[in-house]
């Protein structure tokens, strides 16, 4: 019979993961926006990035501050209680919602961006809460397996948002004079969403995870594979959220597939449905289940039902989606040969990840899109590996820790604009090299960074 506190920490994972899937869906939104707010205010492709400058940028300015608070006067996530932090973060998030109706009122470029920077902020918070609130929900040998399960969800929260997104924002609310108006509805609906997660997580009880010492501290960085670890988290999510910003952009080149933005949004399911079904194959190979026969079947059986949902999503028939399948057995293999071992698989897909953008930019047609689509794959396992495989040993720590992982999420704001000016200067599709740069520093902390090491 499972203990109380076993009950409780079943009960609390659910609610805290759906929590997981509302921030992927909202992040994965922006993929949408940027192409939409484009044509609308007729930018650049380096100015239609910094949607992803102010919305990812706010992640470093709310965990630069949560750190200065931390080491200064006590864990604030320790002080309030992770409960509190979560509602406080779905508030902020509504706000940065609500914002948009004002910014596509008055038609302001810089507005939209004040509003992804607030919305951003209240993630921020979600984040330093839900990730370590997750990885120490259960026992610590299996925190990567939660961890992966949790944002299996995220991902299907972002494998679902472009299609959903684009057809409203490029269709169904793209009809009055004013271009920027269709995305009012969407996010007034977003805000409503969060608020009334967080009056559900307020009458919800969720353990307490302890208090720990609230003495001013700086300690956390005394950890080289937190130190490594931050790192690898702003070059996993500089790469994937500036290949994923740009993939309807590349979609649509003549020399690649040459359809239209709302048809190059339902594809862009293919790319965050595949971190979706790398997460649940690698929560699965990262259990503690006794049977090895059993997590094969499940890892063959969740990826066939995942294939055939992603699939029906992008509007793909089987014969053109089989490339997509070949992709989802390599990603499963990988995973039995690795083991399920966080840092050799880590390492391993980021290899595979690099290899696919070369691909894709010394390719064309539907082998460049289909090398470039398939990386979300393999991006899948590199967020949770990378954040568990760095908290690792923290202990009183980890909260100080995951502030500054989370602050290291930047990457999703500069790298994007970056392969933005270099899509602006050699070509869109010769931008897809940049990336190869931020997956080379993940191998590296995959082979050797990741050591639990004090300095």
């Amino acid at each position: 019979m499972s203990s109380p506190k076993e009950s409780n920490y079943s009960y609390a994972f659910p609610v805290v993961t759906a929590l997981f899937f509302a921030w992927g869906f909202i992040t994965a939104l922006n993929d949408v926006l940027i192409p939409h707010l484009r044509n609308v205010f007729e930018l650049s492709v380096f100015q239609s990035t910094l949607v992803q400058f102010a919305f990812f940028g706010a992640y470093f300015i709310g965990s630069l501050i949560y750190f200065a608070i931390s080491a200064t006067r006590g864990d604030p996530i320790a002080r309030i209680g992770y409960k509190k932090g979560l509602i406080l973060g779905l508030i902020i998030a509504a706000c940065g919602c609500l914002l948009f109706i004002p910014a596509a009122s008055f038609k302001i470029y810089i507005f939209f961006l004040f509003a992804l920077f607030t919305l951003g902020l209240g993630l921020t918070l979600l984040q330093i809460a839900a990730n370590p609130y997750v990885a120490l929900l259960g026992k610590p040998e299996t925190a990567s397996a939660r961890l992966n399960l949790s944002q299996a969800f995220n991902s299907f929260g972002t494998t679902i948002s472009p299609v959903i997104g684009g057809y409203l924002i490029f269709e169904f609310f793209n009809t009055s004079t004013n271009a920027a108006d269709s995305v009012k509805i969407p996010y007034a609906a977003l805000a409503s969403a969060f608020l009334l997660l967080a009056i559900g997580i307020a009458f919800v009880e969720l353990p307490s995870l302890g208090k720990k010492d609230q003495e001013n501290s700086g300690s956390a960085l005394r950890y080289k594979n937190l130190v490594w670890g931050i790192g690898a988290i702003f070059c996993y999510v500089g790469a994937e959220v500036a290949i994923g910003s740009l993939l309807i952009n590349f979609t649509t080149l003549p020399e690649i597939l040459n359809v239209e933005e709302v048809e190059a949004s339902k594809l862009l399911a293919l790319y965050w449905g595949g971190a979706m079904v790398g997460r649940f194959v690698g929560s699965i190979a990262m259990s503690n289940w006794s049977s090895k026969f059993y997590r094969l079947l499940s890892m063959f059986v969740v990826s066939i039902v995942l294939f055939l949902l992603i699939t029906t999503i992008a509007g793909l028939s089987l014969i053109d989606s089989l490339p997509f399948l070949i992709f989802i057995a390599l990603n499963i293999v990988i995973v039995l040969l690795c083991r399920g071992a966080p840092s050799a698989t880590l390492s391993a897909f980021a290899f595979i990840a690099s290899v696919l953008l070369l691909i894709g930019v010394l390719s064309s047609g539907t082998t460049a899109f289909w090398a470039i689509t398939a990386i979300g794959l393999f991006n899948s396992i590199m967020w949770p590996n990378i954040f568990t495989l760095s908290i690792a040993g923290l202990g009183d720590d980890t909260s100080q820790g995951s502030s500054l992982l989370v602050m290291a999420i930047l990457g999703g704001a500069l790298v994007p604009p970056m392969q933005g000016l270099v899509a602006d200067i050699f070509g869109l599709q010769a931008s897809f090299l940049f990336p190869i740069i931020c997956y080379a520093y993940i191998m590296f902390f995959g082979l050797v960074g990741y050591k639990p090491i004090k300095r």
